[in-house]
């Protein structure tokens, strides 16, 4: 039974992180460019938007997998799922704060969490692999 629940919950969690992850790629192709316009590391900061809304589609796509996998193996681990996520929400989460935050109030405390957020979702793969 708690797999089934983890498993419904990481189908719900993967598809609003694929419906989020489209929503800011479209917003990095189109508002997030206005915005910029004036600021001459407006491509840089443009082609880390992208990277961080491919990221989260994909790994979102991950997570609708890992939630069917749980599925399929009786008494299937968690930690894959919930390692995605986090790796999500640290890694294209920081980078998103981190390109709107013009100001550099925040890049400090952030700058170090994308770099563990991208760990997280390699270790997310790798459970993925012992599942």
């Amino acid at each position: 039974m708690i797999a089934s629940s983890s498993a419904n919950l990481f189908w719900r969690v993967g598809s609003l992180l694929g419906a989020t992850g489209v929503v800011c790629g479209a917003f990095g192709a189109h508002g997030l460019k206005k915005m910029l316009l004036k600021d001459p590391d407006s491509q840089k900061l443009i082609e880390s938007w992208k990277t961080a809304s491919q990221y989260q589609i994909g790994h979102a796509m991950v997570l609708l997998a890992t939630s069917i996998r749980m599925r399929q193996v009786p008494n299937a681990s968690s930690l894959a799922g919930w390692l995605f996520v986090t790796g999500i929400v640290g890694f294209s989460g920081s980078i998103y704060c981190l390109v709107m935050d013009r100001k550099k109030r925040i890049s400090k405390v952030l700058g170090p969490v994308t770099p563990i957020g991208g760990m997280f979702l390699i270790a997310g793969w790798a459970a993925l692999a012992f599942m």
